[in-house]
């Protein structure tokens, strides 16, 4: 009877096969131990870290006010987003030193992520600052620059950086995995 049973809803072992798997990764998915995960293609999107460690949520407040504190120029960003390549290309292209947290790769990027969100009132990437001041993303970058109005802001914090800058201007620094 129960054989009879099942063979209205299972065809084959290959279709039961499925069904248990995916039973379990859903149970385990929904009970938040297992990492959500994003595909297009083969191309791994975002931040796989694990829940459990790293910095609380005011720690990674705190990280961001002090990198964003310690560096004129400060890029929250991805390194897949094309929109901050934008961001960063505007930079290199005035000659700008810059700091760069790239999220995707940062132990902490998700977390550092939803910090932004909650600073700013954006969770997108880019996240660009300047002298303190979140000034947007990639296009409001581009934006200012258009507009003349980007390189003055840098200016403002020339005293700052200068102590800073012994890279190099438009060097990008850095900073994936802490």
């Amino acid at each position: 009877m129960t054989c009879r049973l099942t063979s209205c809803f299972i065809r084959d072992k290959s279709s039961f096969t499925f069904l248990a798997v995916y039973s379990f990764f859903s149970m385990f998915s929904r009970a938040g131990c297992l990492p959500r995960v994003a595909w297009t293609g083969y191309r791994r999107m975002g931040n796989y870290t694990s829940s459990t460690g790293g910095l609380s949520s005011t720690a990674c407040v705190q990280y961001v006010q002090e990198v964003v504190s310690q560096n004129c120029v400060v890029i929250f960003s991805k390194t897949t987003c094309p929109y901050c390549k934008m961001a960063k290309n505007v930079f290199n292209e005035i000659g700008a030193t810059y700091k760069v947290i790239e999220l995707d790769e940062h132990t902490d990027g998700r977390r550092l992520q939803e910090a932004l969100a909650q600073m700013t009132g954006a969770r997108t990437v880019p996240r660009v600052f300047i002298n303190g001041n979140c000034i947007g993303g990639g296009s409001d970058t581009k934006q200012l620059h258009q507009q003349g109005k980007l390189v003055p802001l840098i200016e403002q914090c020339a005293s700052c950086c200068a102590a800073t800058s012994s890279e190099g201007s438009g060097s990008g620094q850095f900073e994936s995995a802490k």
